[in-house]
C-alpha cells in the first residue's frame, strides 16, 4: 500500500494512503484454478478415508449385533429362531425385533405386538423406526431395511421357529458364519423374518452392488467381524456356512 501528501485548508498537509489494487478477472481464475487442481489431487485421498471410515462404522455394527445375540444366547441358553411363528406356521418376527432389547432398544422392543405379524398395522410405527445397528452407513437403501442378514442356510446357525443351542456348533467358531452383509438388492426391512439362504451367500460376487468395494463384512459366531472378499469361493463360504462341517482345527476359508 503507497502513500502519498496532499494539502488540505482545513488541516494542512495530511497523508493520504492508496488502497492496494484488487486482483482483476483473470487473476481470480488463475487462482480458482489453481484451487481445483489442489482439490482434485486431494480428494481421492479424501474419499479413500471415508470410505475406510464407512466400512470400520458398518463393522462396528454387526460387532454390536454379533455381542446381542451373545448375551441373548447366554440370557436364553440358545440363540433367537431366524423368525418366530403363529399357530399356522406363519412367519411373525425376524431375531432382529428379539435382540432389541440388547441393543439399547428395550422401549421399541416394548412397543411391538408380537402376537401380531411384523407388518401388521399395529406395528407400522415400529416398522418406520431407523434402528442405526441394523444400517450399513455406505448403504443407499431406505433407513428402516437391513443389508445385514443371518446365516439361515440348511445346517446354519438360526433356524426357523427353532433356537439353535451354542453346544450344537462343533465347528470352530470363529470360522462359523453368524451374519453377513449382502448387496443392496436384497436388503429388506429390518423387522422382516427374512435372511440368506445358501444361494444367496454364495451369489455375492464383485458384480453385486455391495456397499463396500469388491468385500462385505460378516460376523462369526466367536463374536468377530471380518472382511470377506467377493472373490471367496464357493468352498470357502460353504465351511463357513455349516456349523457341523467338521472343518478340522487347521482350515480356514480367508
Amino acid at each position: 500500500m503507497s502513500e502519498h501528501f496532499e494539502y488540505a485548508p482545513e488541516f494542512g498537509w495530511i497523508r493520504r494512503r492508496t488502497p492496494k489494487r484488487g486482483l482483476n478477472l483473470v487473476e481470480v481464475l488463475v487462482v480458482v484454478g489453481l484451487l481445483g487442481i489442489v482439490a482434485g489431487l486431494l480428494m481421492p485421498a479424501v474419499c479413500t478415508n471415508c470410505v475406510t471410515t464407512r466400512r470400520g462404522q458398518c463393522a462396528n455394527n454387526l460387532r454390536n449385533i454379533a455381542v446381542a445375540l451373545v448375551q441373548y444366547e447366554q440370557r436364553y441358553g440358545a440363540f433367537p429362531p431366524a423368525y418366530t411363528t403363529d399357530r399356522d406356521g406363519r412367519p411373525l418376527h425376524s431375531w432382529r425385533t428379539l435382540i432389541l432389547p440388547y441393543l439399547d432398544q428395550p422401549d421399541l422392543y416394548e412397543s411391538i405386538d408380537l402376537s401380531k405379524p411384523w407388518d401388521d398395522p399395529v406395528n407400522t410405527k415400529a416398522f418406520a423406526t431407523w434402528v442405526s445397528p441394523y444400517h450399513c452407513p455406505s448403504s443407499g437403501a431406505p433407513e428402516n431395511t437391513t443389508t445385514y442378514l443371518a446365516n439361515a442356510a440348511e445346517g446354519g446357525l438360526l433356524m426357523p421357529d427353532k433356537p439353535r443351542r451354542l453346544a450344537e456348533v462343533t465347528d470352530r467358531l470363529a470360522s462359523t458364519l453368524m451374519m453377513i452383509e449382502v448387496d443392496e438388492g436384497h436388503a429388506v426391512p429390518w423387522m422382516a423374518p427374512t435372511d440368506a439362504d445358501e444361494a444367496l451367500i454364495l451369489g455375492l460376487t464383485p458384480g453385486s452392488k455391495l456397499p463396500h468395494p469388491k468385500g462385505m463384512n460378516a460376523a462369526f459366531v466367536d463374536g468377530s467381524v471380518r472382511y470377506l472378499e467377493a472373490t471367496t469361493p464357493p468352498e470357502g463360504r460353504r465351511a463357513m456356512i455349516s456349523i457341523a462341517g467338521h472343518d478340522g482345527p487347521t482350515e480356514d476359508p480367508f
